[in-house]
């Protein structure tokens, strides 16, 4: 149902803390104009959890706005099944053309738990889902055990695999053939798991680099794996900075540089400063100078 490039985009804030919408129609159209294949509104790159449920549900308004046929995923993430299915079907009433759910965002829950969780979710929107499974961020682990539970109720399509451990993409062919699309969720694993066959590709640098992220994707489906690879190359010490407790921060700052736009951050969150930013802008200065031509894939 799904695959292509998906950005997982970022809130823009104005400098009272409110939502700076005319800056992220402006940021989300330059995501539409490199090609990518829909949005994903109010992720963890898109600092979803600090943000109200009208608030969240205005942003998916603007991407919604910006996207024209594409489709515009909203993030469900909440510490209460209850608020989060609240969500869903205020989403699905709102015009998301589908949702990415994380099983829980604090509390560890056990398989049950977790099954019992997506399916409400699933359950109070009536909408294509997907599976956001990411252990290392939220301790919960979406096995292929748990899966194939899900697999039984056909609105569960997609899964963005972010357990960190490349080998789950064949365990979940092997387990389900296409009966799930597979969005690879780690920017440092993107050219593995597309090798490996992977549909889609939740990015994050993406925010910063469009085309080249893009650029990636085709390169991959028309078979031209050296030089996608080489853009990837050239691109892994920025695709570093998603994999990280500072990876709002991080990116932001990264698409401040590349495309203008503000670095501002909800608190308890801050901007980065010292080492950190040091780090981070001369990686950016570095890939900038050295930024690959792009070929056109078939």
């Amino acid at each position: 149902m799904w695959q292509g490039v998906y950005p997982a985009v970022t809130a823009k804030f104005n400098e009272d803390d409110t939502l700076d919408h005319k800056e992220m129609e402006r940021c989300f159209g330059l995501q539409i104009d490199a090609g990518v294949d829909g949005i994903i509104v109010n992720g963890s790159l898109g600092e979803g959890p600090m943000l109200s449920h009208d608030e969240r549900l205005a942003v998916l308004k603007t991407a919604k706005a910006v996207a024209g046929k594409r489709p515009v995923l909203m993030t469900i993430a909440d510490s209460a099944t209850r608020d989060c299915a609240s969500l869903a079907k205020r989403a699905a009433q709102a015009g998301a053309d589908g949702l990415m759910v994380v099983p829980s965002l604090v509390y560890h829950t056990n398989p049950k738990e977790t099954v019992a969780t997506l399916s409400a979710v699933a359950e109070a929107a009536d909408l294509p889902v997907m599976i956001y499974s990411n252990r290392v961020a939220y301790r919960v682990d979406v096995t292929v055990e748990i899966m194939a539970e899900l697999a039984k109720d056909k609105r569960f399509v997609a899964v963005k695999e972010s357990s960190d451990d490349i080998r789950r993409t064949v365990e979940l062919q092997n387990a389900f053939g296409d009966r799930f699309d597979i969005f690879t969720g780690v920017d440092n694993l993107a050219y593995e798991a597309l090798a490996l066959g992977a549909v889609g590709w939740v990015a994050g640098l993406v925010v910063a680099f469009p085309e080249e992220t893009v650029a990636i994707y085709r390169l991959m489906k028309a078979k031209r794996y050296d030089e996608a690879l080489a853009i990837y190359r050239w691109f892994r010490p920025l695709l570093d900075l998603d994999v990280s407790t500072y990876l709002v921060q991080n990116l932001k700052l990264v698409e401040a540089m590349v495309t203008g736009t503000t670095e501002r951050v909800r608190a308890p969150r801050l901007p980065l400063e010292g080492e950190q930013r040091a780090k981070v802008e001369k990686i950016v200065r570095e890939a900038l100078a050295t930024r690959p031509t792009l070929a056109k894939a078939a």
